[in-house]
């Protein structure tokens, strides 16, 4: 059996870039499966925008740009701490958190593979969090891989 992991506050090295969100928007987004159908949206915008095969870094800033128009929360390299047995074992830092409720994991992959998957799933297990997307931007056509924990 593996030892549980626990998540604690960390201040950051740098500065992490936080966008506001509207407050009548912020309770209409309570439900994870609309605001991913937000989300895969502002995705879909990026990449017919950019089109495939630039770096995956470049999709998460023009994502961070579609997201915040639509009033949302964007939190860039947020950095959780885990823990073992109370020690302090390493930093996990996901690329993008929405509205302090999904993970965001742009690719440019050929195909998403079982060792994206389980990233995810250790990102939401660290985080707390309940939903993550997985967006390859490698081809014309977004692939979208929503995973919940």
């Amino acid at each position: 059996m593996l030892p549980k992991q626990s998540v604690s506050s960390l201040t950051p090295h740098f500065p992490i870039r936080v966008f506001p969100c509207h407050p009548w928007l912020n309770k209409m987004l309570n439900n994870n499966e609309q605001l991913t159908k937000i989300i895969i949206g502002a995705a879909m915008s990026v990449l017919n925008k950019l089109k495939p095969g630039l770096d995956e870094k470049l999709y998460e800033r023009a994502l961070v740009i579609e997201l915040t128009k639509e009033g949302l929360i964007c939190e860039q390299q947020k950095q959780f701490p885990v823990h073992y047995d109370g020690q302090l074992i390493g930093t996990l830092i996901p690329d993008l958190i929405v509205n302090e409720t999904i993970i965001v994991d742009p690719k440019v992959v050929a195909n998403f593979n079982e060792t994206h998957i389980a990233q995810m799933l250790g990102y939401l297990n660290i985080t707390s969090l309940k939903t993550a997307l997985l967006l390859n931007f490698k081809n014309t056509r977004l692939e979208i891989k929503r995973i919940s924990n």
